[in-house]
């Protein structure tokens, strides 16, 4: 069983999209998060084999949440953003072992 109190959830979108990504996570109970212009790099054969086009403009939002919360907003970051939205994102989280600073 995993005992970190923190998760934190990475959410990369075509740019454009971390507001629709943060007002999701809103929505499941985060409290903000952290957003960054970032550049993609992909395969051009899989832009063709996976039958959409790969942006190369990014949005990555960061958001440190308590891990009860970790699922619900997963799963609205998803709905909003994911793959088979406008977004075309893709969200995953990891544990955090310590956070100091801030509130969260």
């Amino acid at each position: 069983m995993n005992n970190e109190k923190y998760a934190m959830i990475w959410a990369i979108v075509n740019k454009g999209y971390a507001d629709t990504v943060m007002s999701a996570a809103r929505s499941a109970g985060a409290k903000g998060g952290t957003i960054v212009n970032a550049r993609g790099t992909g395969d051009k054969d899989a832009e063709k084999v996976l039958g959409f086009v790969i942006e190369p403009e990014k949005d990555l939002v960061l958001i440190i949440a308590e891990r009860s919360l970790q699922t619900e907003i997963l799963k609205q970051i998803n709905s909003a953003a994911g793959l088979s939205q406008d977004g075309k994102g893709i969200v995953f989280a990891l544990p955090v072992d310590d956070v100091v600073g801030g509130s969260v």
